[in-house]
């Protein structure tokens, strides 16, 4: 079975790669992104199988970038993750597959993204 490759972007760097050790020992794939231009980069030259995106980023957060990936590619499943659950409730966070509140167990993320490949 090919391995699954996840786009984690986030603009703190020690969520970055809290994640990316949890992930990789599930198995996963990561790459990272500190930002939403670099994640819309990496998308136009690599194929991810699902993108977990940060909210509140500086320059293009979370939900200018979700819109921009399905611009793209409207089928690009997206997990947006923010330690702030207010944006549950806004409308433009609907677009994604799910929306997760950042917190130090990562079980709930972890589900999330077995949830939404259905794997």
């Amino acid at each position: 079975m090919e391995q699954i490759r996840i786009l984690l972007v986030d603009d703190e760097e020690h969520i970055r790669l809290l994640f990316k050790e949890e992930l990789e020992e599930e198995g996963y794939s990561i790459g990272l992104a500190s930002n939403g231009f670099e994640a819309l980069e990496m998308l136009k030259v690599g194929e991810f199988d699902l993108v977990v995106l940060d909210i509140k980023m500086p320059g293009m957060d979370g939900i200018q970038t979700l819109n921009e990936i399905k611009k793209v590619n409207k089928e690009q499943r997206v997990i947006l993750c923010s330690a702030y659950g207010e944006f549950k409730q806004d409308f433009s966070s609907w677009v994604s597959d799910a929306y997760v509140v950042k917190s130090a167990d990562m079980r709930e993320l972890k589900d999330t993204i077995k949830n939404v490949l259905g794997v």
